[in-house]
Protein backbone atom coordinates (compact mmCIF):
# COMPACT_ATOMS: atom_id res chain seq x y z
CA UNK A 1 0.00 0.00 0.00
CA UNK A 2 1.35 3.42 -0.96
CA UNK A 3 4.13 2.34 -3.33
CA UNK A 4 6.52 -0.41 -4.32
CA UNK A 5 9.63 1.12 -2.78
CA UNK A 6 10.59 2.65 0.56
CA UNK A 7 9.66 5.05 2.01
CA UNK A 8 6.54 5.22 -0.16
CA UNK A 9 5.25 1.83 1.01
CA UNK A 10 3.13 2.41 4.12
CA UNK A 11 1.99 -1.20 4.65
CA UNK A 12 2.99 -4.58 3.21
CA UNK A 13 0.85 -7.74 3.08
CA UNK A 14 2.52 -11.12 2.57
CA UNK A 15 0.01 -13.73 1.45
CA UNK A 16 0.87 -17.34 0.68
CA UNK A 17 -0.83 -20.68 0.13
CA UNK A 18 2.25 -22.41 1.66
CA UNK A 19 1.65 -25.14 -0.94
CA UNK A 20 4.36 -24.36 -3.48
CA UNK A 21 6.98 -27.12 -3.01
CA UNK A 22 9.63 -25.14 -4.89
CA UNK A 23 9.09 -22.05 -2.74
CA UNK A 24 8.01 -23.38 0.68
CA UNK A 25 6.81 -20.30 2.57
CA UNK A 26 6.25 -21.40 6.17
CA UNK A 27 5.51 -20.18 9.67
CA UNK A 28 7.52 -21.63 12.55
CA UNK A 29 4.90 -20.85 15.21
CA UNK A 30 7.07 -22.35 17.93
CA UNK A 31 9.87 -19.83 17.32
CA UNK A 32 7.78 -17.00 15.87
CA UNK A 33 9.66 -16.90 12.55
CA UNK A 34 8.06 -16.61 9.11
CA UNK A 35 10.06 -17.68 6.05
CA UNK A 36 8.97 -16.04 2.82
CA UNK A 37 10.36 -16.38 -0.70
CA UNK A 38 10.52 -13.38 -3.00
CA UNK A 39 8.81 -12.82 -6.34
CA UNK A 40 11.57 -13.83 -8.78
CA UNK A 41 10.33 -17.41 -9.06
CA UNK A 42 11.01 -18.04 -12.75
CA UNK A 43 14.07 -17.46 -14.95
CA UNK A 44 14.16 -14.41 -17.17
CA UNK A 45 14.63 -11.54 -14.71
CA UNK A 46 17.46 -10.22 -12.58
CA UNK A 47 17.04 -10.59 -8.81
CA UNK A 48 15.55 -7.09 -8.31
CA UNK A 49 13.98 -6.57 -11.74
CA UNK A 50 10.59 -8.19 -11.10
CA UNK A 51 7.25 -6.76 -12.34
CA UNK A 52 5.97 -5.94 -8.85
CA UNK A 53 9.38 -4.86 -7.52
CA UNK A 54 8.87 -7.12 -4.51
CA UNK A 55 12.49 -8.23 -4.19
CA UNK A 56 13.75 -4.67 -4.41
CA UNK A 57 11.44 -3.72 -1.56
CA UNK A 58 12.63 -6.71 0.50
CA UNK A 59 16.23 -5.61 -0.03
CA UNK A 60 15.45 -2.07 1.13
CA UNK A 61 13.53 -3.26 4.21
CA UNK A 62 16.21 -5.63 5.46
CA UNK A 63 18.89 -3.00 4.94
CA UNK A 64 16.92 -0.53 7.09
CA UNK A 65 16.76 -2.48 10.38
CA UNK A 66 19.98 -1.08 11.81
CA UNK A 67 19.11 2.48 12.94
CA UNK A 68 16.03 4.19 14.40
CA UNK A 69 15.84 6.65 11.51
CA UNK A 70 15.78 3.86 8.93
CA UNK A 71 13.41 1.63 10.91
CA UNK A 72 10.87 4.46 10.88
CA UNK A 73 10.63 4.01 7.11
CA UNK A 74 9.99 0.24 7.24
CA UNK A 75 6.33 -0.60 6.58
CA UNK A 76 4.45 -2.89 8.98
CA UNK A 77 4.24 -6.41 7.56
CA UNK A 78 0.94 -8.30 7.87
CA UNK A 79 1.24 -12.04 7.24
CA UNK A 80 -1.68 -14.05 5.86
CA UNK A 81 -1.98 -17.64 4.64
CA UNK A 82 -4.69 -18.94 2.34
CA UNK A 83 -7.10 -21.54 3.67
CA UNK A 84 -9.37 -23.77 1.63
CA UNK A 85 -10.53 -22.51 -1.72
CA UNK A 86 -11.38 -19.04 -2.96
CA UNK A 87 -10.25 -15.89 -1.18
CA UNK A 88 -10.40 -17.09 2.44
CA UNK A 89 -7.25 -16.31 4.42
CA UNK A 90 -6.02 -16.58 7.99
CA UNK A 91 -4.12 -13.74 9.69
CA UNK A 92 -0.83 -15.06 11.11
CA UNK A 93 0.66 -11.95 12.67
CA UNK A 94 2.44 -8.60 12.53
CA UNK A 95 6.05 -9.12 11.47
CA UNK A 96 9.35 -7.27 11.09
CA UNK A 97 12.48 -8.11 9.08
CA UNK A 98 15.01 -10.21 10.97
CA UNK A 99 18.14 -8.34 11.99
CA UNK A 100 20.28 -11.47 11.50
CA UNK A 101 22.74 -10.31 8.87
CA UNK A 102 23.78 -13.84 7.93
CA UNK A 103 20.32 -15.39 7.58
CA UNK A 104 17.75 -12.60 7.47
CA UNK A 105 17.74 -12.01 3.72
CA UNK A 106 19.64 -14.47 1.54
CA UNK A 107 19.85 -14.63 -2.27
CA UNK A 108 19.61 -18.26 -3.32
CA UNK A 109 20.12 -19.92 -6.69
CA UNK A 110 17.52 -22.06 -8.44
CA UNK A 111 17.52 -23.88 -11.77
CA UNK A 112 14.60 -24.45 -14.14
CA UNK A 113 14.95 -26.08 -17.58
CA UNK A 114 18.70 -25.58 -17.44
CA UNK A 115 18.40 -21.85 -16.66
CA UNK A 116 19.84 -20.50 -13.42
CA UNK A 117 18.32 -17.55 -11.58
CA UNK A 118 18.24 -16.02 -8.11
CA UNK A 119 15.48 -15.29 -5.64
CA UNK A 120 15.35 -14.10 -2.04
CA UNK A 121 14.63 -16.17 1.05
CA UNK A 122 13.49 -13.76 3.74
CA UNK A 123 13.12 -14.40 7.47
CA UNK A 124 10.58 -12.28 9.35
CA UNK A 125 10.03 -12.23 13.10
CA UNK A 126 6.38 -12.32 14.17
CA UNK A 127 5.73 -9.90 17.02
CA UNK A 128 3.79 -10.82 20.15
CA UNK A 129 0.84 -8.62 19.23
CA UNK A 130 -2.68 -9.54 20.34
CA UNK A 131 -4.60 -6.98 18.33
CA UNK A 132 -4.26 -4.85 15.19
CA UNK A 133 -6.57 -1.85 15.35
CA UNK A 134 -8.42 -0.63 12.28
CA UNK A 135 -7.61 2.95 13.30
CA UNK A 136 -3.87 2.24 13.00
CA UNK A 137 -4.31 0.76 9.53
CA UNK A 138 -6.45 3.72 8.42
CA UNK A 139 -3.84 6.21 9.64
CA UNK A 140 -1.12 4.28 7.83
CA UNK A 141 -3.23 4.37 4.69
CA UNK A 142 -3.79 8.12 4.95
CA UNK A 143 -0.04 8.58 5.63
CA UNK A 144 -0.40 10.33 8.98
CA UNK A 145 2.89 8.94 10.30
CA UNK A 146 3.01 10.60 13.73
CA UNK A 147 -0.60 9.80 14.58
CA UNK A 148 -0.17 6.25 13.32
CA UNK A 149 2.84 5.75 15.60
CA UNK A 150 0.87 7.01 18.61
CA UNK A 151 -1.77 4.28 18.22
CA UNK A 152 0.52 1.54 16.90
CA UNK A 153 0.88 -1.71 18.90
CA UNK A 154 3.41 -1.38 21.71
CA UNK A 155 5.65 -4.12 20.33
CA UNK A 156 5.82 -2.29 17.00
CA UNK A 157 6.82 1.00 18.63
CA UNK A 158 9.52 -0.74 20.67
CA UNK A 159 10.93 -2.30 17.53
CA UNK A 160 11.01 1.02 15.70
CA UNK A 161 12.45 2.99 18.64
CA UNK A 162 14.84 0.40 20.13
CA UNK A 163 15.14 -2.45 17.66
CA UNK A 164 13.61 -4.64 20.38
CA UNK A 165 11.83 -7.79 19.20
CA UNK A 166 9.40 -9.76 21.33
CA UNK A 167 8.35 -12.75 19.25
CA UNK A 168 5.00 -14.49 19.40
CA UNK A 169 6.05 -18.02 20.37
CA UNK A 170 3.60 -20.93 20.58
CA UNK A 171 5.11 -24.17 21.96
CA UNK A 172 3.62 -27.36 20.60
CA UNK A 173 1.16 -29.31 22.70
CA UNK A 174 1.89 -32.52 20.78
CA UNK A 175 5.61 -33.12 20.47
CA UNK A 176 5.56 -36.07 18.06
CA UNK A 177 4.70 -35.92 14.38
CA UNK A 178 2.57 -38.36 12.44
CA UNK A 179 3.92 -40.45 9.60
CA UNK A 180 2.20 -38.14 7.11
CA UNK A 181 3.82 -35.07 8.66
CA UNK A 182 7.26 -36.65 8.39
CA UNK A 183 7.03 -37.38 4.66
CA UNK A 184 6.43 -35.08 1.68
CA UNK A 185 2.74 -34.62 0.83
CA UNK A 186 1.36 -36.84 -1.92
CA UNK A 187 0.88 -33.77 -4.14
CA UNK A 188 4.60 -32.97 -3.82
CA UNK A 189 5.76 -35.30 -6.57
CA UNK A 190 9.14 -33.60 -6.90
CA UNK A 191 9.81 -33.97 -3.18
CA UNK A 192 8.94 -37.66 -3.34
CA UNK A 193 11.19 -38.11 -6.37
CA UNK A 194 14.10 -36.45 -4.53
CA UNK A 195 13.71 -38.93 -1.68
CA UNK A 196 13.53 -41.78 -4.20
CA UNK A 197 16.80 -40.68 -5.81
CA UNK A 198 18.44 -40.31 -2.40
CA UNK A 199 17.33 -43.75 -1.20
CA UNK A 200 18.20 -45.39 -4.51
CA UNK A 201 21.77 -44.10 -4.47
CA UNK A 202 23.05 -46.11 -1.50
CA UNK A 203 23.27 -49.82 -0.81
CA UNK A 204 23.92 -53.06 -2.65
CA UNK A 205 23.98 -52.57 -6.41
CA UNK A 206 23.72 -48.76 -6.11
CA UNK A 207 26.14 -45.95 -6.99
CA UNK A 208 27.48 -45.78 -3.44
CA UNK A 209 27.72 -48.14 -0.50
CA UNK A 210 25.18 -47.95 2.32
CA UNK A 211 27.86 -46.58 4.67
CA UNK A 212 28.36 -43.55 2.39
CA UNK A 213 24.93 -42.20 3.33
CA UNK A 214 26.39 -41.33 6.73
CA UNK A 215 28.62 -38.71 5.09
CA UNK A 216 25.58 -37.23 3.35
CA UNK A 217 23.57 -37.25 6.60
CA UNK A 218 26.37 -35.37 8.35
CA UNK A 219 26.35 -32.75 5.59
CA UNK A 220 22.56 -32.38 5.82
CA UNK A 221 22.86 -31.71 9.56
CA UNK A 222 25.54 -29.08 8.90
CA UNK A 223 23.12 -27.29 6.56
CA UNK A 224 20.59 -26.70 9.35
CA UNK A 225 23.16 -26.41 12.17
CA UNK A 226 26.16 -24.48 10.79
CA UNK A 227 27.66 -24.47 14.29
CA UNK A 228 28.08 -28.24 14.18
CA UNK A 229 31.80 -28.86 14.34
CA UNK A 230 34.17 -31.80 14.02
CA UNK A 231 31.63 -34.35 12.76
CA UNK A 232 33.51 -37.62 12.50
CA UNK A 233 32.07 -40.66 10.71
CA UNK A 234 32.71 -43.82 12.70
CA UNK A 235 33.96 -47.04 11.15
CA UNK A 236 31.24 -49.10 9.48
CA UNK A 237 32.21 -52.03 11.71
CA UNK A 238 32.12 -51.64 15.47
CA UNK A 239 30.71 -48.11 15.33
CA UNK A 240 29.42 -48.30 18.88
CA UNK A 241 25.85 -47.68 17.82
CA UNK A 242 26.70 -44.29 16.36
CA UNK A 243 27.27 -43.51 12.70
CA UNK A 244 28.93 -40.19 13.54
CA UNK A 245 29.92 -38.08 16.52
CA UNK A 246 30.42 -34.35 16.69
CA UNK A 247 30.19 -31.14 18.68
CA UNK A 248 27.80 -28.21 18.49
CA UNK A 249 29.04 -24.77 19.49
CA UNK A 250 26.67 -22.93 21.84
CA UNK A 251 27.25 -19.24 22.52
CA UNK A 252 30.01 -17.07 21.09
CA UNK A 253 31.60 -17.66 17.72
CA UNK A 254 34.98 -18.65 16.38
CA UNK A 255 36.44 -15.37 17.57
CA UNK A 256 35.31 -15.83 21.17
CA UNK A 257 36.60 -18.25 23.80
CA UNK A 258 33.53 -18.31 26.04
CA UNK A 259 31.33 -20.57 23.89
CA UNK A 260 30.73 -24.15 25.01
CA UNK A 261 30.54 -27.37 22.99
CA UNK A 262 27.73 -29.89 23.31
CA UNK A 263 28.60 -33.36 22.06
CA UNK A 264 26.15 -35.34 19.96
CA UNK A 265 25.81 -38.75 18.35
CA UNK A 266 24.31 -39.10 14.88
CA UNK A 267 22.49 -42.11 13.44
CA UNK A 268 21.69 -42.24 9.70
CA UNK A 269 19.01 -44.54 8.22
CA UNK A 270 18.61 -44.60 4.43
CA UNK A 271 15.25 -46.36 4.31
CA UNK A 272 12.53 -46.47 1.67
CA UNK A 273 9.68 -44.05 2.56
CA UNK A 274 7.37 -46.99 3.27
CA UNK A 275 9.78 -48.47 5.87
CA UNK A 276 9.83 -46.53 9.11
CA UNK A 277 12.52 -46.44 11.80
CA UNK A 278 11.26 -48.50 14.71
CA UNK A 279 11.73 -48.78 18.46
CA UNK A 280 14.72 -51.11 18.13
CA UNK A 281 16.79 -48.75 15.97
CA UNK A 282 15.88 -45.76 18.14
CA UNK A 283 16.78 -47.61 21.34
CA UNK A 284 20.20 -48.34 19.85
CA UNK A 285 20.90 -44.62 19.52
CA UNK A 286 19.43 -43.73 22.91
CA UNK A 287 21.60 -46.33 24.66
CA UNK A 288 24.77 -44.72 23.25
CA UNK A 289 24.04 -41.18 24.42
CA UNK A 290 26.08 -40.28 27.45
CA UNK A 291 25.44 -37.62 30.10
CA UNK A 292 25.17 -34.10 28.65
CA UNK A 293 25.02 -35.38 25.09
CA UNK A 294 22.19 -35.35 22.57
CA UNK A 295 21.35 -37.47 19.57
CA UNK A 296 20.43 -36.82 15.93
CA UNK A 297 18.41 -39.29 13.90
CA UNK A 298 18.40 -38.64 10.14
CA UNK A 299 16.25 -40.86 7.94
CA UNK A 300 14.92 -40.74 4.40
CA UNK A 301 11.69 -42.27 5.76
CA UNK A 302 9.98 -41.60 9.10
CA UNK A 303 10.10 -42.50 12.77
CA UNK A 304 7.34 -44.98 13.59
CA UNK A 305 4.50 -43.51 15.70
CA UNK A 306 5.08 -45.75 18.72
CA UNK A 307 8.79 -44.99 18.77
CA UNK A 308 8.12 -41.25 18.36
CA UNK A 309 5.58 -41.19 21.20
CA UNK A 310 7.92 -43.05 23.55
CA UNK A 311 10.82 -40.79 22.60
CA UNK A 312 8.93 -37.62 23.54
CA UNK A 313 7.16 -39.11 26.55
CA UNK A 314 10.49 -40.19 28.07
CA UNK A 315 12.14 -36.86 27.28
CA UNK A 316 15.16 -38.24 25.42
CA UNK A 317 17.21 -35.45 23.76
CA UNK A 318 16.95 -36.70 20.18
CA UNK A 319 16.56 -34.49 17.09
CA UNK A 320 14.46 -36.26 14.43
CA UNK A 321 15.14 -35.28 10.81
CA UNK A 322 12.78 -37.23 8.53
CA UNK A 323 12.13 -37.42 4.80
CA UNK A 324 10.06 -34.23 4.62
CA UNK A 325 12.75 -32.37 6.59
CA UNK A 326 15.46 -33.58 4.20
CA UNK A 327 13.46 -32.34 1.21
CA UNK A 328 13.09 -28.90 2.85
CA UNK A 329 16.81 -28.78 3.63
CA UNK A 330 17.72 -29.64 0.04
CA UNK A 331 15.37 -27.00 -1.34
CA UNK A 332 16.78 -24.37 1.01
CA UNK A 333 20.17 -25.16 -0.55
CA UNK A 334 18.79 -24.74 -4.06
CA UNK A 335 18.70 -28.49 -4.81
CA UNK A 336 15.35 -28.73 -6.55
CA UNK A 337 15.77 -31.35 -9.28
CA UNK A 338 16.83 -34.98 -9.53
CA UNK A 339 19.77 -34.00 -11.73
CA UNK A 340 20.95 -31.33 -9.28
CA UNK A 341 20.62 -33.80 -6.38
CA UNK A 342 22.71 -36.38 -8.24
CA UNK A 343 25.40 -33.76 -8.87
CA UNK A 344 25.41 -32.77 -5.21
CA UNK A 345 25.64 -36.40 -4.07
CA UNK A 346 28.55 -37.01 -6.44
CA UNK A 347 30.44 -34.02 -5.06
CA UNK A 348 29.55 -34.67 -1.41
CA UNK A 349 30.50 -38.34 -1.37
CA UNK A 350 33.75 -37.63 -3.20
CA UNK A 351 34.76 -34.73 -0.94
CA UNK A 352 33.60 -36.04 2.41
CA UNK A 353 35.29 -39.43 2.08
CA UNK A 354 38.73 -37.91 1.57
Amino acid sequence: MGGQTMPNCSMLVLSSSERDPDWPDSLDAEQGVYTYFGDNKKPGHELHETPKQGNRLLSQMFAAVVTVHERQTVPPVLVFTKIGEGRSVRFRGLAVPSADQSDGLVAIWRQTSGKRFQNYRARFEVLDCQEISRKWLELLKSRHAEEAMDCAPTVWRRWVERGEVKRLRAPRTIQHRTKEQQLPASRDQLGLSLLKVLHGSFGSGCRWEAHDFEFVAAELFRFIEPRALSIEITRCTADGGRDAVGKLRIGGDEGHADGVHAEFALEAKCYAPRNGVGVKELARLISRIRHRQFGVLITTSYLAPQAYRELRADGHPIVVISGADIVRILRDQGITSEHHLSQWLEASCADLRR
